[in-house]
């Protein structure tokens, strides 16, 4: 692992600074790729995981902020975003190309581009939650109302649902 996490870690870290965050990226020795794998390498309960999920509505990338424990609707995107147009996952060349960031460490903060976010009010259940720092042994402790100051983001209880995996169908 390079020393820092590499560039994108320090896109985070930048951006943190920047927004004025008490935020800090913390090294982890274990993988965060999942948000299986980051709360267990936290010891933190897997819904304080916040997973950064990137969707193109229309042709429009845009972010859901979800709970680990929750699956994501992304059925329900376009109107909470104000949006239309049909809903799909981004594959692995437009997640980067949208974030700046590679599947497993996408961070919500120090995007490549703005984008809008809909975050889930089910982490509201958790004082800290944990967010990606744009690498997988890399993450940074925020608290749910800061997530919204930093991203922009709408907060929605519609926007995931209880059960496992990353999306309902």
């Amino acid at each position: 692992m390079s020393a820092g996490g590499g560039p994108s870690v320090q896109v985070v870290r930048e951006a943190l600074t920047a927004a004025g965050s008490p935020a800090r990226v913390v090294e982890l020795a274990e993988t965060a790729r999942s948000a299986e794998d980051a709360a267990a390498a936290l010891k933190t309960p897997l819904g304080s995981i916040v997973k950064s999920l990137v969707f193109v509505v229309g042709e429009r990338p845009v972010m859901a902020l979800v709970a680990g424990d929750r699956r994501c609707k992304a059925k329900a995107l376009p109107g909470i975003l104000g949006l239309e147009g049909e809903v799909r996952r981004a594959d692995a060349p437009r997640v980067r190309e949208a974030t700046g960031f590679a599947i497993g460490g996408v961070s919500p903060v120090g995007l490549k581009e703005p984008l809008p976010v809909a975050i889930d009010a089910g982490l509201d259940r958790f004082e800290t939650v944990y967010a990606a720092a744009g690498h997988p042994h890399y993450v940074f402790a925020t608290t749910v109302a800061e997530l919204e100051r930093l991203t922009g983001g709408v907060r929605s209880g519609e926007i995931a649902e209880e059960g496992a995996g990353a999306v309902s169908a």
